[in-house]
């Protein structure tokens, strides 16, 4: 699947090595997004912060780590949600106004933030990003509460869309996971020093141990006095971005309640329930679609082969400048393995489809190589709604599943035997949510919360 990743955060108070953890939390949350990172510390007199463009093993140089000094930290790694792919963009994004000093980390998206941000420039605010992120600090630094917290709950009640947010202020770090619980956020523990993060994998790296998830609409409050929970929003029904299961999180990771990995491997055996296939072998695409493909070949009893490896090496920024180039491009990311595949019936198991265009291309490249037939099988339904929550989905009229009028000239277009998606249905079932609690919008177009139904575009397009 072509998609983009969005945004990690980590958190860490009253640790010698808030610095150094941050870094490794930071470092195991890189697969959320790989455009920009940064950490801000606190040592209770004095904000520090680091930000840059480029990978977490780029930024934090090690004489530049020295430089950031405190016991309490917050990390984030960015996709550019909201906001350009450039360095003013980046977070953690840090205000001081009057006596509030503040550093703000956000995964997710305000889907009213265009609307925030013009009314607060009406008032004579002065904005030095485009980022949703700084909307908030706005409206926190606006509040003519007394209290940090009060000016939070004045603040966030006025926000709307997905979001966990990470505030570091002089004696507190706040976590913040809106009332869908559209985001993930986990609370963990490392010698005594608690832990907010957006995966469990952060907190293995680091050796500190899972407490629980933060609620959905719960704003946990750390400090030197111990942890305290409030509840700023009216309950709302549960709605996790589903596509964290299927794609977006770590397979190591337990969020939402259960492993994704096992997640994976249930939706491919309830995949291959609704739609086995006649075929030699089983394979996925890497990364993302290999515990699906998993799960299915074990259902329908077919061996798993690796038919395409995938090269970790090639970076970032890989650049294709000439036609001859262009054209091995997909081999520079995975390349067939002929001596599998040729003369074979395969089934190729995949997270999603989305434009359609790269997977096109990967099947081209599976033929090529040998293959006989070629069954493709999606671990979710087709995607059909674009998403305002976060995740980079273009527009209904760029979604092959609305470009195509059914399943067979999708299947035409990309150049495969058979094509089927999993149900709806099938797909909660798997994740253990069929009688609610997943945000499926991009299947059906029923959002959690307000949003422009008619909109043409995405709100990540220019």
């Amino acid at each position: 699947m072509a998609k983009k990743e969005y945004c990690g955060v980590f958190g860490i108070f009253d640790h010698d090595d808030a610095v150094d953890l941050t870094y490794l939390g930071l470092y195991s949350l890189q697969h959320r997004g790989e455009e920009s990172c940064g950490i801000a510390t606190f040592n209770g007199r004095k904000l520090r912060q680091l930000n840059g463009m480029g990978l977490v093993s780029e930024v934090f140089q090690k004489n530049k780590l020295k430089g950031l000094k405190g016991k309490n930290a917050i990390g984030h790694v960015r996709y550019s949600t909201t906001g350009s792919s450039i360095i003013k963009n980046a977070q953690p994004f840090a205000i001081k106004h009057n006596k509030v000093i503040v550093s703000i980390a956000h995964n997710g998206n305000l889907t009213n933030s265009v609307k925030l941000r013009r009314k607060l420039e009406s008032a004579g605010a002065i904005f030095q990003t485009t980022m949703d992120s700084e909307v908030v600090l706005h409206l926190l630094v606006r509040s003519e509460k007394e209290d940090f917290e009060e000016k939070l709950a004045e603040a966030l009640t006025q926000c709307e869309g997905a979001y966990t947010m990470l505030f570091l202020t002089d004696d507190k770090l706040v976590g913040v996971r809106d009332p869908y619980g559209v985001r993930p956020l986990c609370l963990g523990k490392k010698n005594g020093s608690y832990v907010l993060v957006s995966e469990t994998c952060a907190l293995d790296l680091i050796d500190a141990e899972f407490v629980r998830e933060v609620e959905p609409g719960e704003t946990v409050i750390i400090s030197k006095n111990g942890i305290k929970s409030k509840y700023f929003f009216k309950k709302k029904p549960k709605s996790s971005c589903i596509f964290e299961l299927i794609y977006f999180a770590r397979p190591d990771s337990h969020i939402f309640d259960d492993c994704v990995l096992q997640v994976r491997k249930r939706l491919g055996r309830k995949l291959a329930e609704e739609h086995p296939a006649d075929a030699d072998i089983v394979m996925s695409i890497p990364d993302s679609g290999n515990y699906a493909a998993l799960g299915y070949s074990e259902k329908i009893k077919i061996p798993f082969e690796f038919g395409m490896i995938r090269n970790h090496y090639i970076g970032r920024t890989f650049i294709q400048p000439s036609q001859e180039m262009r054209k091995h491009g997909v081999k520079i990311k995975l390349n067939p393995v002929k001596d599998v595949l040729k003369g074979k019936k395969v089934i190729v198991v995949e997270d999603s489809i989305v434009r359609g265009t790269t997977t096109l291309t990967r099947i081209k490249t599976i033929r090529d190589a040998g293959a006989k037939e070629i069954h493709m099988r999606i671990s979710c339904p087709p995607i059909k709604f674009p998403c305002f929550y976060g995740i980079d989905f273009p527009s209904r009229k760029e979604l092959i599943a609305n470009q195509l009028s059914s399943t067979k000239k999708i299947a035409d277009f990309i150049g495969v035997d058979s094509l089927k998606y999993i149900s709806l249905e099938g797909m909660l079932e798997a994740a253990n949510g069929n009688s609610g609690g997943f945000c499926t919008a991009c299947f059906n177009g029923k959002y959690p919360t307000k949003v422009n139904k008619k909109a043409i575009k995405s709100p990540f397009e220019n």
